[in-house]
């Protein structure tokens, strides 16, 4: 499965637009990571605790955004974008989104 961030993908055209697709993932960090998060905050910096917790939420996001358009039958997905927003103080969420497609190689 493409999944990429553009309108179009070189060497590939559009045969067959299926729908907006997306995949949402809400993740707390324990109250460890936030005890360290909180102490890193203090002397300033990057946390990692949150950082990794982020990455590892958009990987997540990605894989449930790729199984709702294979669901739908297609076989990529063009013009995927992020969103995430804060759940309270300790919940992060974020949306993968994006059109999914069906492409074929272009002869």
């Amino acid at each position: 499965m493409l999944v990429v961030t553009t309108e179009n993908i070189k060497g590939y055209k559009v045969t067959d637009v299926r729908g907006q697709v997306f995949g949402v993932v809400v993740r707390s960090r324990g109250l460890g990571g936030n005890i360290m998060a909180g102490l890193r905050s203090i002397v300033g910096g990057e946390i990692y605790e949150y950082t990794s917790l982020l990455e590892d939420t958009r990987k997540q996001a990605i894989d449930r955004l790729v199984k709702n358009a294979q669901a739908m039958g297609a076989n990529a997905v063009v013009m995927m974008r992020f969103d995430s927003s804060e759940i309270g103080q300790t919940m992060s969420e974020i949306v993968a989104y994006g059109t999914a497609v069906v492409i074929e190689k272009e002869t």
